[in-house]
């Protein structure tokens, strides 16, 4: 069974029998000189960077399925209250969290 996840604090239909923990899943990453180089040359331009959209959803993507694993681990049947966390390492790495609350459905 997949394990369910929400940014809800309940799931519908379901009452949480036990609270495991809070679980995270973190990634960091650098989009490349080369393609910095080409995201700056497009945002001379205006508009959306696309470059750094696909970067972007591609790590939270990464981070959610590191969190999870972490609440596979603890037996979890989902993860309530997900929430995203992101923040600059220097000028050329960002960092993204997904996290939140791994529980036991009854």
């Amino acid at each position: 069974m997949a394990i369910k996840v929400t940014t809800a604090f309940e799931v519908a239909g379901s009452e949480v029998a036990e609270t495991l923990g809070t679980v995270f899943g973190v990634v960091v990453r650098s989009q490349g000189l080369g393609g910095n180089m080409l995201a700056a040359l497009r945002s001379l331009g205006g508009g959306e960077i696309h470059e750094y959209t696909r970067l972007l959803e591609d790590t939270r993507r990464q981070a959610i399925d590191r969190m999870l694993e972490n609440a596979e681990k603890l037996g979890a049947d989902a993860v309530l209250g997900m929430r995203f966390d992101s923040s600059e390492i220097g000028q050329t790495m960002t960092e993204v969290v997904a996290y939140g609350t791994a529980v036991k459905l009854r």
